[in-house]
């Protein structure tokens, strides 16, 4: 039984029963906790925690998920992948065991022809919670299973929570016996690699007050309502229905793993290391599709790096298992064959998922060529200090710098015989991930604990209001106080705090859209000055300024007054963006898609997905077409409908963004329409102007364009005009002329610096002849040390060194050290004759020598060596200590 029809008849089987189908989720989490969707009931969170009333009583749906904690063990065994797909069918409060363990039990044993996955009813095993009588008996009661195939297990196996105060309660878990070969008898208690978990039902019933551990927690009581939530891994059952021995020969992956193989000329099966690369590749290749078909694009930092290491552990072990440099169009293909009949979308969106992929592989060859040269001189400068190993915080550079994979450090390193401080490396990495992941935080939450912000919540009872698409004034009362993270019942004159109100037409930042700023004047003659306005956790909207005079009191009526210039200046921005996001698509197709943005009032930047560089001419095209719309003032209009109505529109939807039931699409005319919970300007001839500054690239395959609107566009091109006009009148050309003139004059400026360093030159090389008849005798070694002027090319000093080198007699031992400060730093260059290298004297060794004393490294072969440092005022010192050096080692 294939992939998608397992799917196909989970949904079915459930919506038969009252279920509502609930499409997957982005991986991009709606969750300030987490990078990546990671579990089947991520979605369902807010719902099950109460902070959302959940549309149906009833749900049911296929997740996409994505874990990275095992990421270095996916390919060494055949159980871990980095992404799988989670079968779950939820209960708000309806049913519970007596209705759950019935349906899966149906469902599993049901027969194939009849709709059903067809297992035998004798090789299934169960396990409930030692205490859960209640399950017990309703597995063995109402369902049949013998009482000998009903495990109790411990908290550790049969008991969920979410790590934190909150919902929890028992599991029980359905097994398949896969047989003696698999392992010895005894049900999930002796073996799990023979009794394979299937299916794990999550019986939330009581409200935790304290979690401690996995197995340490305080119960306060029992929920409310009492909740479902059940998950069955759709790639396990793909491996048990399909007779496969492991994951990696289900009809998904062994598609992209077949594909690797035939690129690469290997044998699956053939060798365990053969086998691991190409389990590797299949795992992370269709992983990394469906992330950038979600819209996440490779970078340093958060999700984006994610993928950014998949995809390169992915074009590593195509390399290292001999497929040609470029493969990662053809993992791709394969990649979207195997997952679009789950996915339709992917399909649809091939082109842009493929330039994504095969500009982060072009990118990443080049990496490898360059961090092997970088990781040869760190190599050479830990060997020469005598150290075993390779410092952690040189691994980190490597990596965090240049993009050099840990793996590939840690592979080269052994080859050179040396060890890598990974615990080091890890530690440093683990810094900037909890770096990263605090910056996110704080901007939502200022720090606070979340709890906070939900015990507003629950006091207020429903989520507040937000009038701002209609009003800039509005009046509301005050329903909650929080100063430095907790709760307050008043507030004095100077403190900063955090008001919550349940009405405002303050607008959170979100969606790209900068917040409002303004003050709310309390009923009894307090004033708060309003900076900030975010939206920690769904349905409260948090106010973030300055008590500026006055006493701020709970249950005050407040009035909330809108800063007006800068609400329309950021409305303004927000509808250049989405015009601007439209005529991109134009000029570019479908594929240029919007990777981000900011809408600051009179400016914002807009990010989009696309392979290359956008020419000039598309950059002009693009602002014309705009320009032109603002001219015909189209009107701009909001309307709420739902998902399908959106869609069927031709409206928008961007990646990552949380959709509701209900959705607002916001239009420009008939032009370019959006799924946007932003405020806009009521007409585009209201922005007055568009200008784009200019595009660049920030990552491989995303793009960034900055623009100004409306009077910050008028006073720049007023700039603009000023400095033409002043450029004019120098050269004395007219403005259309300056291109022509001043790139003749750049031109001209080439040609004498070029001159200018040809002379430079000469009277460097002019040098040689005296340097080379007077050299030092350092024990009977001809060496000559040279400070040339500054100013000197690196090439000037090798030219240098080799001229004198050639001009001392080849039976005496030499060695020439020649340096300056080029540029910036200083440059070392030594060069030995065939003689000096017979008295055991190195080029590499000595320049390592001299680059320590100028602050820096260096290294090369035996004859010519080259290397530099920081500090240009020791070149004299680093000669001298090479002069040392050489006598050093002749008497040694």
């Amino acid at each position: 039984m294939e992939s998608a029809e397992i799917a196909r008849r989970w949904l079915s089987f459930f919506e038969e029963r009252g279920h509502r189908v609930v499409p997957s989720a982005s991986l991009i989490a709606d969750d300030p906790t987490l990078l990546l969707v990671n579990a089947g009931m991520v979605p369902f969170k807010p719902f099950f925690l109460g902070e959302q009333t959940p549309p149906s009583p009833r749900a049911t749906s296929i997740q996409k998920c994505v874990r990275t904690l095992d990421i270095e063990e996916v390919g060494k065994t055949t159980r871990h992948a980095s992404f799988f797909q989670m079968c779950g069918n939820f209960s708000f409060g309806d049913y519970f065991k007596e209705k759950a363990i019935p349906m899966a039990w149906e469902l599993l044993t049901r027969s194939q022809a009849d709709g059903g996955f067809g297992f035998p009813e004798d090789r299934l095993w169960v396990t409930v919670l030692h205490e859960d009588d209640e399950s017990a008996e309703l597995w063995a009661k109402e369902v049949g299973v013998p009482r000998e195939r009903i495990q109790r297990r411990g908290p550790k196996d049969n008991y969920w929570h979410m790590g934190v105060p909150g919902p929890g309660g028992p599991c029980s878990e359905i097994y398949y016996d896969r047989g003696a070969e698999h392992g010895r008898e005894g049900g999930p208690e002796a073996d799990e690699e023979r009794y394979l978990e299937v299916w794990n039902l999550v019986f939330m019933q009581y409200s935790l007050s304290q979690v401690r551990s996995k197995v340490d927690f305080d119960v306060a009581g029992e929920l409310p309502a009492k909740n479902v939530d059940t998950g069955m891994g759709l790639e396990r059952m793909a491996t048990i229905l399909q007779g496969v021995d492991n994951l990696y020969e289900i009809d998904t992956t062994w598609q992209v793993l077949d594909r690797a193989a035939g690129l690469a000329g290997k044998k699956y099966g053939s060798d365990t290391r053969t086998d691991v690369g190409l389990r590797v590749v299949a795992d992370h290749a269709r992983t990394a599709v469906m992330l950038i078909g979600d819209g996440v694009a490779p970078s340093n930092e958060g999700r984006g790096y994610v993928l950014r290491r998949m995809m390169r552990r992915t074009i590593r072990n195509m390399r290292l298992l001999g497929a040609p440099d470029v493969s990662m169009g053809e993992l791709v293909d394969a990649s979207i064959k195997a997952m679009a009949p789950q996915y339709p979308q992917l399909e649809q969106d091939r082109e842009r998922i493929t330039k994504t992929a095969v500009a982060e592989e072009s990118s990443f060859l080049s990496t490898l060529r360059s961090g092997t040269q970088l990781f040869d001189l760190a190599a050479g400068q830990a060997k020469s200090a005598g150290a075993a190993s390779l410092s952690g915080e040189e691994a980190f550079r490597l990596h965090d710098t240049y993009g050099f994979p840990i793996d590939l450090t840690l592979e080269m390193a052994e080859e050179q015989g040396l060890s890598v401080d990974a615990d080091g490396f890890r530690r440093l990495m683990q810094e900037q991930r909890d770096r990263a992941k605090a910056d996110a935080r704080a901007k939502k939450t200022g720090h606070a604990d979340v709890s906070a912000y939900r015990g507003v919540a629950d006091a207020m009872g429903s989520a507040v209001t937000f009038t701002g698409y209609n009003e800039v004034v509005g009046e509301g009362t005050v329903r909650g106080l929080l100063r430095d993270g907790s709760a307050v019942s008043v507030a004095s004159e100077g403190d900063v705090i955090e008001v919550v109100l349940d009405r405002t037409p303050f607008y959170a930042e979100g969606g790209g859209q900068l917040a409002d700023a303004g003050y709310l004047q309390l009923a009894n003659g307090a004033q708060i000055e309003v900076y900030d306005v975010q939206q920690p956790v769904p349905g409260v909207i948090v106010h973030r300024g300055k008590v500026m005079a006055g006493e701020a009191v709970l249950d005050l009526g407040a009035q909330a007054v809108v800063d007006i210039e800068r609400r329309r200046a950021i409305s303004r921005a927000h509808t250049a963006t989405h015009m601007v996001h439209k005529a991109f698509r134009e000029a570019l197709g479908e594929t240029a898609t919007q990777a981000g943005s900011e809408n600051a009032p009179g400016r914002f930047r807009f990010d989009f997905h696309a392979a290359g560089a956008v020419p000039q001419t598309v950059l002009r095209d693009v602002e014309q077409t705009v320009n032109e719309l603002l001219a015909q003032d189209l009107p701009v209009h909001a309307e709420v409908m739902t998902q399908a109505e959106a869609v069927s529109s031709g409206a928008m939807a961007l990646f990552g963004e949380k959709y509701g039931d209900e959705v607002r699409v916001v239009s420009v005319g008939d032009w370019a329409r959006e799924l946007c919970g932003g405020t806009h300007a009521q007409r585009s001839g209201q922005l007055g102007l568009v200008t784009l500054l200019g595009e660049s690239s920030i990552g491989a395959g995303t793009r960034r364009v900055e623009a100004l609107v409306g009077t910050d566009a008028y006073r720049f091109l007023a700039r603009e005009h000023l400095l033409v006009n002043q450029l004019s009148d120098v050269l004395k050309a007219r403005p259309e002329e300056l291109p022509e003139r001043i790139g003749g004059m750049v031109e001209r400026l080439r040609e004498v610096e070029k001159e200018l360093q040809q002379v430079r030159s000469a009277q460097v090389l002019a040098a040689a002849g005296g340097l080379a008849a007077s050299p030092a005798d350092v024990f009977g070694v001809a060496v000559v040390t040279h400070h040339a002027p500054d100013g000197t090319s690196a090439d000037d000093l090798r030219r240098l060194a080799l001229d004198v080198r050639g001009r001392i007699p080849a039976e005496r031992p030499a060695v020439v050290a020649v340096a300056a400060q080029a540029g910036e730093r200083p440059v070392v260059v030594i060069a030995v004759n065939p003689a000096g290298r017979e008295w055991r004297l190195k080029a590499g060794a000595l320049v390592r020598v001299a680059a320590q004393v100028l602050g820096g490294g260096g290294g090369g072969k035996d004859d010519v060596a080259q290397g530099g440092g920081t500090d240009a005022s020791k070149i004299d010192e680093a000669l001298r200590q090479v002069e040392h050096t050489v006598g050093s080692t002749v008497t040694g």
